[in-house]
């Protein structure tokens, strides 16, 4: 039923456990401001959606783990901030709408709750049903309501189910910018940029920094070694802060830098980046850097996981190019002799280089056109007012 009262106070409860979830929530809160100033939004996450404008109930920090093993780890604290959101959703002062921004194990377990509350559910970043669980999007068409698909495959795995699935483009076409040169971002820096600059990107998840860090600087000292005049730029993500990275860093020693600047200065400045998987592999591709992909979690996890994931390649970069654009190294294969041989053959072989870069160039052509934000605002605004349309998809 539609809103009869337009002028009553609305609010969108959102939830997202991720930074790249931060950064889409934080998009999207800034859109909303413009489509529909009567939005209020309130829920899980980060800084950059509390600077958006969001009232932050639960940091998305506290729940961002990835993983089985992990998860159980974790539980006591995932178990209390879904019981308080449960009471937000089924209490007398509930939100006009839902929205999920990716994270699913926590999120569809969330819906479900909105369900029963009669809470409508806007889910924004589907979850990679094209990756693994393909089955899941008869349980997601039973719990969401409106699906943004960020991934112009993504709706045919949803036809004949009821739930309205619109394609609304990537949200990284909408923030991707080079605000500094190369050189003017090394010197704010104190680097020279007369030698080669090598990205260490560890990721924004505690599980990454637990299994990824210490090979990615394994890594950076063999190529310090070949490479004596390589300097290291580390980008340091807003939910695990400097200080996670300094301790890692101090047993080493290797010329790094952290920042807390846009990544997408950070990869322009950049010659090879040596990354996690996820979404800073797209952030990379386009602006254009050449990369080495690694990929470790938990045995167990990764044993389990492996028996479920239908595609080809790991890496997000690659998912979209649709081949492999850089090389990606996974569990086993992922120790520092191997990324570092990759990064080396990036700086020091020009054809090689060249090569992967003309790749890279294709998948921003692949992500559909700008406006994301724009659009997904317009979904939750409607569904905010009882604009709730299912069985479409477009």
């Amino acid at each position: 039923m539609a809103d009869t009262n337009p002028a009553r106070p609305r609010k969108a409860l959102i939830v997202t456990g991720e930074a790249s979830g931060d950064l889409h929530g934080a998009n999207l809160i800034h859109a909303a401001k413009s489509a529909d100033p009567g939005l209020a939004f309130f829920g899980v996450g980060g800084q950059r959606m509390a600077e958006a404008g969001c009232d932050i109930l639960i940091p998305g920090e506290e729940i961002s783990v990835m993983g089985l093993v992990e998860v159980i780890g974790h539980f006591p604290v995932i178990y209390r901030a879904f019981n308080r959101l449960k009471k937000i959703l089924l209490g007398p002062d509930r939100p006009d709408v839902l929205i999920l921004i990716d994270f699913p194990d926590f999120n569809l377990r969330l819906a479900k709750q909105a369900q029963r509350a009669g809470v409508p559910v806007l889910y924004y970043v589907s979850p990679q049903v094209w990756a693994w669980r393909q089955g899941r999007v008869k349980k997601i068409a039973k719990v969401v309501d409106r699906l943004a698909a960020i991934f112009p495959f993504e709706p045919g795995y949803y036809r004949g189910l009821d739930i309205d699935v619109e394609y609304v483009g990537n949200p990284l076409l909408d923030e991707v910018a080079v605000t500094r040169s190369r050189q003017e971002f090394l010197v704010g820096q104190g680097l020279s940029g007369d030698g080669p600059v090598v990205g260490l990107f560890p990721g924004s998840r505690q599980n990454e920094l637990k299994f990824c860090f210490k090979t990615i600087l394994d890594a950076a000292e063999q190529i310090l070694k070949a490479k004596p005049e390589v300097r290291f730029i580390l980008p340091v993500a807003t939910s695990l802060g400097s200080g996670a990275f300094q301790q890692a860093l101090d047993g080493y020693e290797l010329p790094v830098t952290l920042v807390e600047d846009s990544i997408y200065n950070v990869a322009n400045a950049c010659d090879a980046v040596l990354t996690v998987s996820g979404t800073v592999t797209l952030q990379t591709a386009l602006v254009g850097t050449p990369m080495a992909i690694l990929y470790k979690m938990a045995p167990l996890t990764y044993a389990l996981g492996k028996r479920l994931i239908k595609v080809d390649h790991i890496g997000l970069a690659n998912i979209v190019a649709g081949k492999g654009v850089v090389r990606e190294f996974i569990q086993e294969e992922a120790t520092g002799e191997r990324l570092a041989g990759e990064i080396l053959r990036l700086l020091d072989d020009s054809d090689y280089n060249a090569q992967v870069r003309q790749g890279l160039a294709g998948v921003g052509s692949r992500m559909g056109e700008k406006g994301c934000s724009e659009r997904v605002a317009r979904m939750a605004s409607e569904m905010s007012r009882g604009q709730v349309r299912k069985g479409k998809i477009s």
